[in-house]
């Protein structure tokens, strides 16, 4: 009784110690929340689900490359407005809002260097600038990075992470480096050099059906979209259901259009493998 005829009392607090922001990311795939220190640590695959997360070009190249090893080439590229596009942005503009939002003056990163010791040349799309679409700078990036893999008897490696295909704003500019890009790579065929496509999500319309789709040896990463046009667009066409898992890595696997799928983590040494066993195998020839 003597609790409850207090005429006063007081209420006790405790404050919730502050956590800063941003320290976790979740998942697209299952929705589990992933530490970012532990996602970085798991070369930034889900552990749970083991969803790829998207990584930039940058990333791909530390992770591939041997530290110190990577040279650049054809950084200063950039790409003009040749249709003078207009839009409720012009191609101008976005140019420029893609170049400071990522640090990047086009698509794709190309050059040289090593993979566990083997001179390879690489160019690396990022699905950030454009969504990866191949306008003219990035058609004529890659066919110089082949050409010189070509001339220096170089295998070369292309990760393609592209929604975006060729370039509308280039019209047919940018359709054309799907030819040239494929030239380049037939010529290193003809010389008897190693190509080796890596597709990650998504590889999808013009730079699939270009040198995506062309490699000795096409890979991809786990549960990535691969195809030409996406699967909304084919259901609403032939209006028809599609197959569970259409247009993934796992069932193009499955259908012959891959010859591997492998995990973010086994790249490096299956690549190194593949190069080690093309080399070998052009000694002994």
């Amino acid at each position: 009784m003597a609790l409850f005829g207090k005429k006063k009392y007081t209420l006790v607090t405790v404050k919730k110690k502050d956590i800063p922001a941003g320290l976790w990311t979740k998942c697209p795939e299952c929705s589990a929340p992933t530490y970012k220190k532990e996602l970085s640590n798991n070369f930034y695959v889900c552990p749970k689900c083991r969803y790829h997360f998207t990584l930039t070009a940058q990333q791909r190249i530390d992770f591939l490359i041997d530290q110190g090893t990577f040279q650049e080439i054809d950084a200063d590229l950039i790409s003009v407005d040749p249709l003078e596009f207009k839009g409720p942005k012009t191609y101008k503009e976005k140019l420029e809002s893609d170049r400071q939002a990522t640090g990047l003056k086009d698509a794709v990163i190309t050059g040289y260097g090593k993979l566990q010791g083997k001179k390879i040349a690489i160019a690396v799309t990022d699905s950030r600038f454009i969504m990866g679409s191949m306008g003219s700078v990035v058609g004529e990036r890659i066919t110089r990075v082949v050409e010189l893999a070509t001339e220096k008897k170089w295998p070369v490696l292309i990760v393609s992470g592209s929604g975006g295909g060729a370039r509308m704003y280039e019209g047919v500019f940018s359709l054309m480096q799907m030819a040239k890009t494929c030239a380049a790579l037939a010529r290193h065929h003809k010389a008897g050099f190693l190509h080796i496509s890596l597709l990650t999500n998504p590889t999808m319309a013009g730079i699939m059906a270009s040198f995506a789709g062309i490699g000795d040896i096409i890979m991809a990463e786990p549960k990535a979209l691969i195809g030409f046009t996406g699967p909304r667009v084919i259901e609403q066409t032939i209006r028809q259901k599609l197959p569970e898992g259409f247009q993934k890595s796992e069932f193009l696997l499955a259908h012959g259009l891959l010859d591997m799928i492998v995990d973010r983590k086994d790249l490096p040494h299956v690549l190194a493998q593949i190069i080690d066993y093309s080399q070998n195998g052009n000694k002994n020839e």
